[in-house]
């Protein structure tokens, strides 16, 4: 099985310079945790995830142990305002794996799992065509056992 038979082709998608708020108001309404960011070409240019965004708020565990403070968190729960203030830009991703529509679904998983990631860009020629994720994958090999089983 081959990453085309499985992936999503209908991804919602943002640019560098979209508003944080508005990424993350599509990430909670629409259940996703990651978008892939593109230019006005389609090309990929990199993600963000709900990761990249809640990380930023952390503070510089370096500066953290040299200062010999401990973190707020509430504080921190409170600064997410000015996060919201952000672009994608800001905080996205830039190197990002992809994979081809031609490339074996579970050779795309283990990209994925050697990676840590849970969705994984499906592109030609460096334009976005669809996107893979981990559930697509399992979706697939599981409905697969099934027809081979009967």
């Amino acid at each position: 099985m081959q990453v085309k038979d499985t992936m999503c082709v209908d991804v919602k998608t943002c640019m560098p310079d979209t508003p944080i708020k508005d990424i993350a108001t599509i990430m909670c309404f629409n259940k996703i945790s990651g978008l892939p960011v593109v230019d006005d070409d389609n090309n990929v240019l990199g993600i963000i995830s709900e990761k990249d965004i809640l990380c930023s708020m952390f503070p510089d565990m370096k500066e953290l142990v040299e200062s010999g403070s401990k973190p707020d968190f509430e504080a921190m729960e409170k600064d997410y305002s000015s996060v919201l203030n952000k672009t994608v830009e800001d905080l996205m991703t830039r190197v990002v794996a992809t994979v081809s529509p031609d490339m074996p679904i579970l050779r795309a998983a283990s990209m994925m799992w050697l990676r840590k990631i849970r969705r994984i860009p499906v592109t030609e020629d460096n334009k976005l065509i669809g996107i893979l994720s981990m559930g697509d994958v399992h979706k697939a090999v599981f409905q697969e056992s099934l027809l081979i089983k009967s």
